[in-house]
């Protein structure tokens, strides 16, 4: 976990708009509900010098993600942003239930109808990065740290890639899918091959990963071992006609398949779920692997994979080296909420809220 820690706690500089590059529309109030909008105008008309502290907090032991995007979202929309007081966390630090994010203090009617949009930056940002750290901890359970490749580009619209790529990257994943993914911190995306390519080839394994070998020569050459649904004979082919070159393997077996090795080991059946990526299929394709002397063969696994199944699989030790893993990555199931604590000074939270200091804050410039 050394590493996720330090992922954590590396980044310093705050990103500005110019990574963002935010839809104008906000400033129109485009994006904001419409209740803040009125708000707004009302707040102009009868408490326009009203000075307000807003704090902003969730309810879960969290990864925190998204504050530089609402910190330049403030500097680039709001009215006179330079008269504000923000504090805020990083993005990385780990947070508890009720713990203040963030505070901005200032002129209601410059920055209120941001609010929404700064609770749903901070929800999706940190809810992605949570999911990811916890997916990539428990991928070390083990006691050996595999890696997780950020696969959650077909499980959502392609306009959260970024931010989502981002959230994943400070969550600690070692690769993502996309080059949108790395944008905002200017990497490229990474990918081996899918099943298109193998239908191309008309199921031929060995021709298509001949074929991605000659085009992409520089790449790690990892097979895509599934679409034949015979994982552990289409390894081996392919292992035994790239040898070193192979670097490794993936299996992303349906999970309403039984692989055909099953069908012909039945007296394997009987003691568990076949269907699938399973565990005895990947001790099976281990083993064939390693008594054809191809021990440098790393596997890959992917579909339907998220932090129960990961835990399970690496409390039985199974040989995995790296997980692809995708939809459950990005279920938002942290809220945040924004409240008005103070007034001029006085506190003004209402029943059941309360102003919240929080010493870790730093004051934003």
């Amino acid at each position: 976990m050394k590493e996720i820690e330090l992922k954590l706690q590396g980044k310093i500089n705050r990103l500005t708009n110019k990574t963002f590059k935010f839809d104008e529309r906000v400033r129109d109030g485009w994006f904001s509900a419409v209740y803040f909008l009125k708000t707004k105008q009302i707040v102009e008309k009868y408490h326009y010098e009203k000075i307000v502290t807003m704090q902003f907090f969730q309810k879960n032991h969290a990864v925190l993600c998204g504050t530089d995007e609402v910190i330049s979202l403030i500097k680039t929309f709001a009215d006179n942003p330079e008269e504000l007081e923000i504090y805020s966390l990083k993005d990385g630090d780990k947070i508890s239930p009720f713990e203040t994010v963030l505070t901005i203090k200032g002129n209601y009617k410059t920055f209120g109808y941001l609010e929404g949009l700064i609770d749903g930056i901070l929800a999706r940002r940190t809810s992605v990065a949570t999911n990811v750290y916890n997916v990539v901890k428990a991928a070390g359970a083990s006691g050996k740290q595999k890696e997780v490749i950020f696969m959650g580009d077909r499980d959502d619209h392609f306009m959260t890639q970024a931010g989502d790529g981002y959230a994943a990257h400070i969550g600690g994943a070692s690769a993502k899918a996309t080059h949108a993914m790395n944008e905002w911190w200017g990497k490229q995306g990474m990918g081996t091959m899918p099943h298109a390519l193998i239908q191309l080839f008309e199921g031929d394994l060995v021709a298509a990963t001949r074929a991605y070998k000659e085009t992409f020569p520089n790449d790690d050459l990892i097979a895509l071992v599934d679409y034949n649904n015979d994982a552990v004979a289409d390894s081996l082919k392919v292992a035994r006609e790239f040898g070193k070159d192979l670097k490794g393997v993936r299996v992303d077996t349906s999970r309403t398949m039984i692989d055909q090795y099953f069908l012909r080991n039945q007296h394997l059946l009987g003691t568990f779920d076949p269907r699938g990526v399973n565990a005895e299929l990947i001790f099976a394709l281990r083993k064939a692997l390693d008594d054809e002397g191809f021990q440098h063969v790393k596997i890959v696994v992917s579909g339907g994979f998220n932090e129960d199944r990961i835990l399970e699989f690496e409390k039985q030790r199974v040989p995995v080296d790296t997980y692809g893993v995708g939809s459950s990555l990005l279920k938002v199931n942290i809220g945040f909420t924004g409240d008005n604590v103070m007034i001029d000074g006085k506190h003004v939270a209402k029943a059941g809220r309360r102003y919240r200091p929080n010493p870790r804050l730093e004051k934003e410039i």
